[in-house]
């Protein structure tokens, strides 16, 4: 973790809609250069997390400090923002919408057209400029609506569910440009549900549960406060001894092999030497750690 001053700090915030508390005492800091993952299942209370440290709704408690101040339109203009809930004017060309929300951030004339053009060949949608948004698929308004986040080139992006709506390969371009921006010294701030996705862009996390924070930190600290005895295996013969009860707590058949917990105080070398004794020829034995998915489903599903 940098020790620079964080770019947002969120103090102690917490907002409430009637009885329905969607955000409760939640803190934390994200840093430049940084991708901080807001993670949780639907309804934890992200978006409403995000909507307030983008001014668009006051907590009823707490402090929200960008870049060491408190909100301001100037500051706003800082700011990035790709809503979960989408937006693009039907009818407009695609040329002519980008170009209007970059005006909106005070970038004009032949800047927004240079911009306006580069990003269009970024994302591979430069024949598209002329096209009205409803001649765009689904995915392709996606990228329009990315652009329009990051076109006036802000300090602090914050991308709610960026990668809805597109396919296995534009999922990889929008995420290297993600590390692009964060290789530039941008401050990140990406909202998921997909635990796949944020494991290979975040460097930081916070998981909220029913409007609580349960669980910061960077990805390598929280993967290993959640470390676990367990073993991916392919292997041909000797399955018996995945049966003994004493060793192996929990077996996982996939495609590819098998995910085999270990038993509490039971030994992976206790594993291979009980393999091999069973005849089995071992084509894979690897220790492995636990996924995102795996830590996420854990702490959204334990008992209060």
């Amino acid at each position: 973790m940098t020790n620079s001053s964080p770019s947002v700090v969120v103090d102690h915030i917490s907002k409430s809609f009637g009885e329905f508390t969607a955000v409760n005492d939640l803190s934390l800091a994200v840093h430049a250069g940084r991708v901080f993952g807001l993670l949780g299942p639907n309804g934890a209370g992200k978006t409403t997390t995000i909507r307030m440290i983008v001014n668009i709704t006051a907590p009823d408690s707490g402090r929200i400090k960008l870049f060491g101040q408190q909100i301001t339109p100037a500051l706003q203009d800082r700011i990035g923002y790709l809503p979960e809930e989408r937006g693009l004017y039907k009818k407009m060309k695609v040329g002519d919408q980008l170009r209007f929300f970059a005006e909106l951030k005070s970038v004009s004339g032949k800047e927004a057209e240079r911009r306006v053009d580069r990003w269009l060949d970024r994302v591979k949608l430069t024949e598209w400029k002329s096209k009205k948004a409803t001649e765009l698929s689904k995915g392709m308004q996606q990228k329009i609506q990315f652009i329009t986040a990051v076109i006036h080139e802000p300090d602090l992006i914050i991308l709610d569910e960026p990668f809805s709506g597109l396919d296995p390969v534009n999922v990889d371009l929008l995420k290297e440009i993600i590390l692009e921006l964060k290789a530039a010294g941008k401050t990140i701030i990406f909202s998921t549900h997909q635990m796949e996705v944020a494991e290979r862009i975040c460097d930081d996390i916070c998981l909220i549960n029913r409007s609580r924070k349960v669980l910061e930190g960077s990805i390598r600290e929280v993967k290993r406060g959640f470390s676990r005895n367990a073993v991916a295996l392919r292997l041909v013969g000797g399955e018996s001894v995945l049966d003994d009860r004493a060793l192996i707590s929990n077996v996982e058949r996939h495609s590819d092999g098998i995910e085999v917990l270990l038993a509490e105080g039971a030994n992976p070398q206790t594993l291979l030497k009980e393999l091999l004794a069973a005849g089995a020829t071992i084509e894979r034995f690897e220790m492995i750690e636990p996924s995102l998915h795996d830590i996420f489903v854990e702490k959204v599903t334990e008992k209060e």
